[in-house]
């Protein structure tokens, strides 16, 4: 576990979450930027486990909600999330002793660096999803019972919302449409917790994984290619360990469709030589990877396309015709394959027709 995010490994931390975010969460490099401004005016961050979290702590998330394809024009500010945090913590009428990241996938993973920054407070090593997910039920914390609401998110122009809902799909449906009248990009604050509530429903260890991971990828000593380095740092991990490459080739055909604070769409990849294809779709977040009509990996596993030669990974706003691919898949980390988990983020709450089969299976003729 790494003691502190420092100017040093911010980099890392944002190619290991690109990975991590299965071609969501908001592009890092944009977040890295925010980040190292915010570290080297307030210095480094914190990171604590949560088993060193108290009973009493509270606990803030800072995160983004919106369109990928959207944050790269509308960018976010520290203060945007300021406004989003302090007008959860007025409501509550207690004050943030810790900040954790909603998702451990792009920009979301950066986010909450910066505000812990400028507030001056720890990170948890740890987060909702361990990857990234499109919608704010579809987390760790909702599973085991923390109540997502009360909800704040705010713009650019001053203005602050907060919800009181039953459930954590409720407010889904209630903020995102405020949200996309927002602009479709706005900075928020859900499931406050205590420490005790934390230590339940976090998956922990990987804020650090994702550091790994992006060393791994740009360790330059290493005279193995990137892709492979990438893969022994995933199969080296205590959640990822499950992983392969399932297709190599270029991008042939892309559609992406912007719409009720989303980016939908499906990606096809076609072979250098041969006539073998892969396809992909995704929401926000890549769903699920055929080959050739096979199921090679379906959500809540993981599934990210990076580039060829460097293995970085390359979110869905950013995918082009053209580009040389190679199409990673990997395990989800254990709180996101009991049954209770799969009514939340199995494929069902995708609207897609098939069936979850742990990636395991699906790829054990590869590893």
């Amino acid at each position: 576990m790494v003691s502190a995010i420092t100017l040093d490994n911010i980099e890392q931390l944002a190619i290991g979450s690109s990975f991590l975010g299965t071609g969501g969460g908001g592009d890092p490099y944009l977040g890295s930027l925010l980040c190292r401004e915010a570290i080297a005016k307030y210095g480094p961050v914190p990171v604590i486990s949560v088993d060193e979290l108290k009973d009493e702590d509270n606990v803030f998330i800072a995160a983004a909600m919106g369109a990928p394809t959207v944050m790269i024009e509308k960018l976010f500010s520290i203060e945007d999330q300021h406004r989003a945090v302090t007008t959860l913590e007025r409501f509550l009428g207690r004050e943030a002793s810790a900040i954790i990241s909603a998702e451990i996938g792009g920009c979301n993973s950066m986010m909450p660096v910066a505000y812990s920054a400028m507030r001056g407070l720890p990170i948890v090593d740890g987060d909702g999803m361990g990857r990234a997910f499109p919608a704010l039920q579809m987390t760790s914390f909702n599973i085991e019972g923390v109540a997502c609401a009360p909800l704040t998110i705010a713009d650019e122009h001053g203005n602050s919302v907060l919800y009181q809902t039953t459930t954590g799909l409720k407010a889904e449906e209630l903020a995102r449409p405020v949200a996309a009248a927002m602009g479709a990009s706005v900075c928020m604050s859900c499931y406050p917790m205590t420490g005790v509530e934390a230590r339940r429903a976090t998956i922990p260890k990987t804020l650090s994984g994702a550091i790994a991971i992006g060393e791994a990828i740009t360790n330059s000593s290493d005279p193995r290619p990137p892709l492979d380095r990438l893969i022994a740092a995933l199969r080296g991990h205590e959640y990822y360990k499950d992983a392969a490459v399932v297709f190599e080739g270029k991008i042939t055909a892309l559609e992406r469709d912007t719409s009720q604070g989303w980016v939908f769409g499906s990606c096809s990849i076609s072979a250098m030589a041969g006539s073998e294809a892969a396809e992909l779709k995704f929401q926000n977040e890549n769903l699920l990877v055929t080959v050739d009509g096979r199921l090679r990996c379906v959500v809540p596993d993981l599934v990210t396309i990076v580039d060829l030669e460097t293995a970085h990974a390359i979110p869905t706003e950013r995918l082009a015709y053209g580009q040389r691919v190679a199409v990673v898949v990997c395990s989800a980390p254990p709180l996101l394959n009991t049954a209770r988990a799969l009514e939340v983020v199995g494929p069902k709450s995708f609207g897609l027709e098939e069936q979850y089969i742990p990636v395991t299976e699906l790829i054990k003729d590869l590893i």
